[in-house]
């Protein structure tokens, strides 16, 4: 009796040493196929004659296949194409692949009606954010290298567009430029519960190096190429705003501020028109208030706001205008 129960144990370990070295070479195979970019093919592209008509700017903004309600409000906001002070401006939406058919049908659909769609073959989740940046740099290197400025966002960010092309047209820079809401010294989150949790085996340093907030950051076009081709000898971070400035570091480029005062607010901001005019970014927006943020600062754009000291972020506090 005592020496089937061992023959059983036995039997029983050795099964289970089977399943966990199988699925352990299974979860290193999906981890392989899921990082190597190289080995991801362009689903959906967008219509762009970048060698005829190139624009000044590319908003490259991250979404969800769920998120067309987002995605036609952007198109009617800020993310519409129009000239600014001459200027041509574009957005695109960055998506992965849906796991169920007819949402991938839908997206098709989508891309087909409005020609503004990157799409690659990568699972659509939160932890293959960097992929879809990734993609989108891999986008413009390869399609669209004539542009000026790109700009990666999100769908829940409002952007000043007109602000933003005022400001790039002062720096005058177009070569080796990346900036955004700078963070320095950001230290590497270990809670295991947290949502910004990095193992030691991922990142061995206690620190980050300079990086800007991924709800939006603006660089020049040739940047996007130098991140992408780097990118390959980059350990991954499911971190997308940390891994590009790792990528950045390694290309020996720091982020540099657009503005002598700040621009960019990863934080949200309560909403008034002489604040937005002068901001960048204000992040996050519910999406339902896009339009009418947007309206409101088209309307006002000729009027003058009173003067006032300190930075946006100063004036938060006394502005009497909000919405």
């Amino acid at each position: 009796m005592t020496f089937l129960k061992m023959k059983l144990i036995f039997v029983s370990l050795l099964v289970l040493g089977v399943l966990c070295l199988y699925f352990s070479m299974y979860s290193l195979t999906s981890i392989r196929n899921i990082f190597n970019t190289e080995r991801r093919v362009f689903l959906q592209l967008p219509e762009l004659n970048c060698e005829q008509n190139p624009p000044f700017l590319i908003l490259l903004v991250a979404s969800t296949q769920e998120q067309v309600f987002d995605r036609s409000v952007i198109r009617g906001t800020w993310g519409r194409e129009r000239l600014v002070r001459g200027k041509r401006i574009n957005t695109f939406f960055l998506l992965g692949a849906a796991p169920k058919k007819h949402i991938s049908g839908e997206v098709s659909q989508e891309s087909q009606r409005h020609r503004d769609i990157i799409q690659k073959d990568f699972v659509d989740t939160y932890n293959n954010l960097t992929l879809k940046t990734l993609m989108g740099m891999e986008w413009v290197h390869r399609f669209c290298p004539q542009a000026a400025f790109v700009m990666k966002t999100d769908t829940d960010t409002f952007v000043n567009i007109y602000y933003l092309t005022d400001l790039l047209l002062q720096k005058n820079r177009t070569a080796r430029f990346f900036t955004g809401a700078i963070f320095i010294n950001v230290s590497t989150v270990r809670d295991e519960n947290n949502k910004w949790f990095v193992s030691t085996e991922e990142y061995p340093r206690d620190k980050y190096p300079p990086f800007c907030s991924g709800s939006g950051y603006v660089f020049s076009s040739d940047m996007a190429g130098l991140v992408y081709s780097v990118s390959q000898s980059v350990p991954f971070l499911k971190l997308e705003d940390v891994f590009v400035g790792l990528c950045l570091e390694r290309l020996n480029i720091t982020p540099e501020p657009l503005h002598s005062e700040d621009t960019f607010f990863p934080n949200w901001l309560p909403f008034s028109t002489c604040l937005f005019k002068k901001i960048v970014t204000s992040h996050p927006i519910e999406i339902g208030f896009a339009f009418l943020y947007w309206n409101s600062l088209e309307n006002s754009l000729e009027e003058e706001c009173p003067s006032a000291s300190g930075s946006p972020a100063a004036q938060v506090t006394s502005s009497s205008d909000i919405v």
